[in-house]
């Protein structure tokens, strides 16, 4: 067989209806779905529709940001869990919800072995954040608040078993009074209701939170994370008050549907790894009071393995059930 023939061989291989399908699994043909789980507004909305513009360069296919809430976030997980596994559909979320899942809804229509993890993207400390017309103006004043007057505190949470909802449960353990848990459909209508005075305190991603706190619609007691802000230098952190949840937070992630090549799933991280160091984004996301976190598929497994085991623990300790 002569060089020349089997170039053309080669060729029209590639070209045959047979091989078509193989070489469009290798890459992004059509424009880049991002499912959020929660309502617009949220930390995982804002950080999709910051990271857009950057990912539709370098992946050279828009992106489009849908909105699919409900169920603690489990409406849209299924919805990607069951898309096409190939990489055009991505979830971007609180991951942490994938690790309180199993203990919550044993009978869920999808599992988390139904997702591939891409990437990590950002880390956001909580603000805990009170009402403005709760009589407290500092983290001792708050608990002295809540064990004179038990279960009076309304905490507004982002749904039954998310993250700020089971933080708020280890600060009710830590100050020894009972506190009234209340889920709303995501981050941005509980910080709303603390801010209407309807709640009187929240958890919150500092990427949504912070605004809130900034502008005087509610009061910063005390925030997660190793530091304190820089932006509010005399709100103390968990750790310098002794309590609970120190890493607590909004860790975003993003995954597709397992059975997405390993091509693309690395394709994705690499845009997403690209997209934060830019100087813009990443100075806006540092702006919001967050973190990149650019964690790769392995290093996204093992910390999704270790919350799982940690939350479930909780859950069961406390008998928590989804709404």
């Amino acid at each position: 067989m002569n060089r020349r023939f089997m170039l053309g061989a080669a060729l029209g291989a590639a070209s045959s209806p047979l091989a078509a399908p193989a070489l469009r699994a290798q890459t992004f043909d059509h424009a880049i779905r991002f499912i959020i789980p929660n309502a617009p507004g949220g930390t995982s909305d804002i950080l999709a529709r910051l990271m857009g513009p950057e990912l539709t360069r370098t992946l050279g296919q828009n992106v489009v940001i849908e909105n699919r809430t409900g169920a603690g976030g489990n409406i849209g997980g299924d919805f990607v869990a069951k898309s096409p596994p190939d990489g055009h559909t991505v979830l971007l979320m609180d991951v942490t919800t994938l690790a309180t899942n199993p203990a919550l809804f044993p009978r869920l229509s999808y599992k988390t072995s139904d997702l591939a993890p891409v990437s990590m993207v950002i880390y956001a400390p909580y603000i805990l954040g009170v009402a403005n017309n709760l009589p407290v103006r500092d983290a001792a004043g708050l608990v002295a608040h809540a064990k004179a007057h038990p279960n009076t505190l309304n905490a507004a949470n982002s749904g039954t078993g998310t993250a700020s909802h089971l933080t708020a449960v280890m600060l009710e353990d830590a100050w020894g009074t009972p506190i009234t848990h209340v889920p709303y459909r995501g981050g941005a209508p509980a910080l709303l209701a603390v801010s209407t005075g309807e709640a009187s305190m929240t958890l919150a991603g500092a990427t949504q939170s912070l605004p809130f706190a900034m502008n005087g619609q509610m009061r910063a007691v005390a925030v997660t994370g190793p530091s304190r802000f820089a932006t509010l230098p005399q709100v103390p952190t968990f750790r310098e008050l002794g309590w609970p949840g120190v890493d607590a937070g909004t860790w975003q992630g993003a995954l597709v549907a397992a059975g997405t090549p390993a091509v693309l799933i690395n394709r994705l991280h690499a845009a997403m790894r690209d997209a934060l160091a830019q100087p813009q984004l990443a100075a806006r996301i540092a702006e919001l009071g967050a973190t990149p976190r650019t964690d790769g598929p392995d290093a996204f497994a093992s910390w999704l393995a270790e919350q799982t085991e940690a939350y479930t623990k909780l859950i069961r300790d406390h008998d928590i059930r989804s709404d």
